[in-house]
């Protein structure tokens, strides 16, 4: 088979726990400096496919390769920031990173260049001399990073890197990202932040069934499922009771959060929002908010979970 060299490539991944395939001849692809989001439902099989990737797991058929390597040698090409903190809260930055160092193999003389280097490249260079302890979550985020790129890897797996952390936070785990992405190394990006996964990742897929249903770059899939048409958001007050949740999904509405936000796609005219906010009132809904947006990821992995087919 001839060699290939990308970050990471993935063919007909079977995995299975006894009669269950949880992966079902997977196939993916990263290349170098591209940032792909994987995404799916709880159960999806996100988290064994992580756990494969890094050899956690025999797969019962199909190739792993990580810079054209494959078996063990090559997992001294993976990062791995997983979505626990992985860190020892009783030593500082600096000497965590000197410590996962070590345990990646660089070498005495080399360790103080890369510690300055991924401190820099994670945006951690002014807290290397505090407690991991008293760090906030957003600054231990970017110091599981930072001690993931050590080794200088050509995959990072990054495992809802942004869970917990406030939307400044969020922003600086961003741009760290997109940083090292630019730098050339490929990145494999597990969230269920899909507004996160619109904003920085250059191609998305949905892992679903043990396949994935859909992939490419997130706004050309939204424009090839919703064209030029528009969503209809409207918030409820409190939840409806049954007889008007059949007036909503009579008029073509859809459960979005819960039961108090309901969506329906618009024609390719936009409705006369107030004419529309007027009718629901008569027929007794308690209506907080009615608005217009642009459908999205969220939208759009939405209505493929729920066809359970991949749009067209």
């Amino acid at each position: 088979m001839e060699n290939d060299a990308r970050p990471l490539s993935i063919d007909g991944l079977t995995v299975a726990y006894g009669a269950r395939k949880v992966l079902d001849g997977l196939e993916l692809h990263i290349g170098r400096g591209e940032i792909f989001g994987l995404l799916g439902p709880n159960a999806a099989g996100k988290t064994t496919l992580i756990r494969t990737i890094c050899g956690r797991l025999k797969p019962a058929d199909g190739l792993v390769r990580v810079s054209g390597q494959t078996g063990r040698d090559r997992l001294r090409h993976i990062g791995l920031a997983p979505q626990e903190i992985a860190l020892y809260p009783h030593l500082t930055v600096q000497e965590n990173l000197e410590v996962f160092g070590r345990l990646s193999g660089i070498s005495r003389s080399a360790l103080s260049e890369r510690v300055e280097w991924a401190s820099a490249a994670s945006q951690v260079t002014e807290r290397l001399g505090e407690r991991v302890s008293l760090l906030s979550g957003g600054w231990k985020r970017r110091v599981n990073i930072a001690a993931a790129i050590l080794h200088l890897p050509s995959l990072l797996i990054l495992d809802e890197p942004t869970a917990g952390v406030d939307l400044a936070a969020r922003n600086h785990l961003h741009e760290v990202i997109t940083n090292l992405s630019l730098e050339g190394m490929g990145v494999l990006l597990a969230t269920h932040d899909l507004d996160q996964a619109e904003g920085i990742c250059s191609r998305v897929g949905l892992l679903q069934a043990g396949k994935l249903a859909l992939q490419g770059v997130p706004r050309q899939l939204i424009s090839d499922a919703f064209a030029d048409r528009k969503e209809v958001i409207i918030e409820l007050r409190r939840a409806p009771p049954a007889a008007h949740i059949d007036l909503l999904e009579a008029a073509g509405f859809a459960r979005q959060d819960g039961v108090t936000s309901w969506v329906m796609l618009s024609g390719n005219e936009a409705p006369q929002l107030e004419r529309l906010a007027q009718a629901l009132v008569r027929s007794g809904l308690e209506l907080k908010e009615i608005r217009l947006r642009e459908p999205g990821l969220n939208s759009l992995f939405l209505r493929v979970i729920r066809d359970k087919a991949p749009a067209q």
